[in-house]
């Protein structure tokens, strides 16, 4: 079942103006050297301050210009077990190995219905999914790679797919209907010099749409721990690098925890960083089922782990202060914010 929690507030406090990216860096969809399983159960429990630092967040607009926007966490309840983690489970294989677990989905109906019709395509090579009719959700690393803006972020664009086939061709590739991005969100918790090195725990951010869009969209919900899902499922579509164009649709069992991630091994392949996972669970009091995001694939990632580089599959989990913050992004200071 889906449990209401109390989120905190994020309020906006003072907001400057910032000079205008140089849009220079080149995409990575593979992190090196980001903190492993081990280093999130060495992390220290962020303090207000801190919480206030990292949740600040820059705004890039379509003509170029940049802002800063410092906040303010109202009804702040930091969790005193910090960064725990399950006892680790046995290691395994990333990406594809023996059998290919991922479904490509061909058919006109699935391709138009929810839940994957949520699914889109970002221009930098990313994918990401729709969480209202104007904001797209998806990984940070797709735009930013912690010092600068990536190349394309410039001119950023979010392609809904298609059901029918490209004008004038046979082949029945699926087309993309292409919409430009007015402004992007991304929490300085990102950005080198905050958290001295790549923080994949605000590998996340918000892209809002020039036009809406009429597609039913995914709502947000706060990630539950994993015995608290059923088979410790999750699922996620987006548009893996190795089969151009195709929808690509997987779920797996989640392998172990810290407090802002996941960790799993979902076969999936570069392009499918930025999908929202996300499960299905009853809603309270009902008898409906409801899927609802609880995190963002943020893709492969290599660490150092005693003193040897190993690897393997994240996604970074919508907690409560990232529910809040995303719902600000949405909504500004609205009531809807309020429980998740």
């Amino acid at each position: 079942t889906w449990h209401l929690k109390k989120i905190p507030q994020i309020v906006s406090e003072r907001t400057f103006s910032l000079d205008s990216p140089k849009f220079e860096a080149k995409p990575k969809l593979e992190l090196k050297s980001v903190c492993g399983i081990e280093c999130q159960r060495r992390l220290p429990v962020p303090s207000p301050s801190d919480v206030k630092e990292l949740l600040a967040y820059e705004t890039v607009f379509e003509n170029g210009t940049r802002t800063l926007t410092e906040v303010n966490v109202l009804g702040l309840g930091l969790d005193p077990t910090g960064n725990t983690t399950r006892e680790r489970s046995v290691r395994k294989k990333r990406q594809i190995y023996g059998t290919d677990s991922r479904f490509s989905i061909y058919d006109k109906r699935f391709m138009t219905n929810f839940p994957f019709n949520t699914a889109v395509k970002i221009s930098t090579g990313c994918s990401g999914i729709l969480i209202s009719p104007r904001h797209v959700l998806t990984a940070a690393h797709c735009l930013h790679n912690g010092k600068d803006y990536v190349k394309g972020s410039r001119r950023l664009r979010v392609g809904l797919r298609r059901a029918g086939r490209k004008q004038g061709t046979s082949d029945g590739m699926p087309s993309f209907q292409w919409t430009r991005v007015k402004s992007t969100h991304i929490p300085k918790g990102w950005f080198k010099g905050v958290s001295e090195d790549i923080a994949l725990d605000y590998d996340y951010a918000v892209l809002e749409l020039k036009r809406p869009h009429k597609r039913k969209y995914m709502e947000l919900g706060i990630s539950p721990a994993i015995k608290m899902m059923p088979g410790s499922m999750i699922h996620f579509s987006g548009f893996d690098s190795d089969r151009s164009g195709q929808l690509v649709y997987r779920f797996c069992s989640i392998a172990d925890e810290s407090s802002d991630l996941f960790y799993q091994y979902c076969d999936a392949e570069s392009g499918s960083t930025g999908s929202g996972v996300y499960l299905r669970l009853k809603e309270p009091n009902k008898k409906k089922w409801k899927r609802k995001i609880i995190a963002v694939y943020s893709g492969h990632q290599w660490v150092d782990v005693n003193g040897e580089q190993q690897d393997y599959n994240v996604a970074v989990r919508i907690t409560p202060l990232k529910y809040a913050q995303i719902c600000f992004w949405i909504h500004g200071n609205d009531e809807s914010c309020t429980r998740g």
